[in-house]
Parts: structure tokens; sequence; C-alpha cells
């Protein structure tokens, strides 16, 4: 089966389940959109990689990365092998020196770890068949830099609300508690404020 490249278009709240986040992978060269819902922690960890954000104690996927460089084992691609009942299967290919073997992982971890070690991710036509969603070609769906984190207009909002004082200290909060998706919100919000200044 011919593998089908895809890459991360943006992280966002699920729309069907509150709690839960919604990772919205793209086709390299094509106008399908595959989402994948994912938990909070597994969304905080892409977040935290792909806004390359140090946190100051190591994730649970830095550890892992950190434990893999450690041995000398290398995360080459992540494949998205599967789809049953709606739960996507992954499979991490890691190699050594000695070897290159196939680990099952869950779909989340798998991405979470890709994007720290800025490896390929895939899937296969009929996953995207049953499961992709095709996007009209318009500009707005060309390839975007992987690093979109969408808020909810609520979110937004309460931000806008804010003077800058108020921001940054609750910049500092929210990153005290290790709560990097709002961090990430709180910092472009101030981002946008002092552009507007300048």
């Amino acid at each position: 089966m011919e593998k089908i490249e895809l890459y991360i278009v943006t992280l966002t709240h699920s729309v069907t389940q509150s709690s839960n986040y919604a990772v919205v992978m793209g086709e390299v060269d094509g106008n399908r959109r595959l989402p994948i819902v994912i938990g909070g922690f597994e969304a905080q960890a892409i977040a935290v990689a792909l806004e390359k954000m140090q946190p100051s104690r190591p994730l649970t996927h830095d550890l892992m990365k950190n434990f893999m460089n450690a041995f000398n084992v290398d995360l080459l691609e992540v494949n998205i092998t599967d789809l049953q009942e709606g739960i996507f299967y992954s499979k991490l290919v890691c190699s050594s020196e000695n070897d290159t073997v196939e680990i099952d992982s869950r779909t989340s971890d798998a991405l979470a770890l890709a994007v720290r070690f800025g490896c390929p991710v895939y899937t296969f036509e009929h996953i995207l068949d049953s499961a992709g969603i095709l996007m009209e070609d318009t500009a707005a769906t060309k390839k975007r830099k992987p690093t979109e984190i969408e808020e909810t207009s609520s979110e937004t909002g309460d931000l806008k609300a804010l003077s800058l004082e108020e921001l940054n200290k609750l910049l500092n909060e929210v990153l005290e508690q290790e709560d990097y998706l709002r961090a990430i919100a709180i910092r472009d919000e101030i981002n946008i404020r002092k552009r507007s200044r300048g």
C-alpha cells in the first residue's frame, strides 16, 4: 500500500467532545483533512513541541525522546495504520544501529513524538477514504505552517478584555500550572498588542 504523507494543520478544541481536542492532519500533496480527537494532555504535549516551549520539567513525551536519544534509538516515521470504531491506530518506526522495529502506539502519543523528532507522519488511502474530509482547493487550504493552535472564540474574547499587565500576570500563573495550551493563547494576545503599539 502506498503511504500518504500528512502534516499538522491545526490543533483545536473538539467540536464533538468539549473536554477533548482535535488535531487536524492535512494531506501534503492534496486537499483532504483528517481530524483526530485527542486528550487534553496529549494536545498540550503537541502544542508545547510545535511552539518550541521549554517546560520547567520534561513532559512525558520529552522524557521518552530523551530516553530514546540516550540509547541511540531514532524515530524514523509515524504510520497511522488503521481506524476501527472511530479509534485510530498507529505505529512508530524506530531504528537503532542493529535493527528497525515497529512499535504500536496511540496516535496522539505518536504525533507528540513525531513533532519532537521532526519525523514524517503517514497514513493510507483507506483511512483517508473513511475518515478524511475533502477541502475546496483554495488558497486557504494550502499547506500552512504547522504551528497553528486554535482557541475557542470565548477564550480569545476573555483575553481581549484584560489589560496587558493582567495578561502578563495570567501568563505567569498558567505557566506555573503547566497549562501550556492556555499560555500559548495568552502569549499570542500579548504579542498582538505589542505589535499594534510598535
